[in-house]
């Protein structure tokens, strides 16, 4: 399998993996938690890059310390998850700037943590990002009920007897594992695109929830695609690519959804 072959089939389950999480993500309004950890992740690529190990074992440890900081942040009294998200973003990002200057001679280019490279991603990324997928759809499958209880009735979800802390504990550990997956092909900063855009636009264009988990992973797998194509025609780097690509599919998402609204009007 030649490299834009190996591409492709990184962007169809990358892209897939990130629009089918990225369902959750939106549903449960976690965009700007997933954000946050897009950039704090970097300083574990980083490190990670700094002790010759592998770059998404550094991003996933270093996802477990941020989330545990996060949530630490959010039971200080007034405080919540928003000022816990917008924190740990900073400084996150921060420390990996910071350690990236420490040690300018790393044997890997940096900025390829931030923007990522899709075009050099190893048979071994594709398969975890393959593994993640099967876990997430499996979750969707049999525990979507839950989810989408948990989701838009809180209350009525804890008076049915149900705890709170497994789904959410869950959802978190779904979307860390999409971010540190992703961090190859589109980076630290742009995975937030492929992860919230393609789910945004399919809850434009679905008639129901449900539609939204079908949706939503074609989305991203077709941004993807049509991201490395656009990329190798055009001779940009992909990862910019794919997320412009699904920048462009929410706005087309939007815009047929309100030429509908008006058409009903009408």
């Amino acid at each position: 399998m030649g490299y834009f072959e190996r591409a492709l089939l990184a962007a169809v389950v990358i892209g897939a993996l990130s629009g089918l999480v990225g369902s959750l993500v939106v549903l449960r309004r976690r965009t700007f938690f997933a954000q946050a950890l897009t950039h704090a992740t970097f300083p574990g690529a980083v490190a990670a890059a700094m002790l010759g190990v592998s770059i998404p074992l550094g991003a996933a440890v270093a996802s477990v310390v941020i989330v545990a900081v996060m949530t630490l942040i959010q039971r200080v009294r007034r405080q919540g998850s928003q000022v816990a998200a917008g924190i740990v973003l900073t400084a996150g990002f921060a420390l990996g700037v910071l350690l990236q200057s420490l040690n300018p001679s790393l044997p890997v280019h940096v900025e390829s943590f931030l923007v990522g490279s899709i075009l050099t991603v190893s048979i071994g990324d594709i398969a975890l990002a393959g593994g993640v997928l099967v876990v997430a759809a499996l979750v969707i499958v049999f525990l979507g009920k839950e989810i989408l209880f948990s989701t838009f009735d809180r209350e009525g979800f804890r008076a049915a007897g149900y705890r709170e802390w497994p789904i959410e504990l869950l959802t978190l550990a779904l979307i860390t594992a999409t971010v540190v997956t992703a961090m190859p092909a589109v980076g630290a900063i742009l995975a937030i695109a492929l992860i919230a855009a393609p789910a945004a636009a399919a809850r434009l264009l679905a008639a129901t929830t449900r539609q939204v988990f079908l949706i939503a992973p074609v989305v991203g797998a077709t941004c993807g695609v049509v991201g490395v194509v656009l990329s190798r025609a055009a001779g940009v780097a992909a990862g910019p690519a794919i997320s412009l690509t699904a920048a462009a599919f929410f706005l087309a998402a939007l815009g047929i959804r309100r030429g509908l609204q008006l058409r009903w009007k009408a």
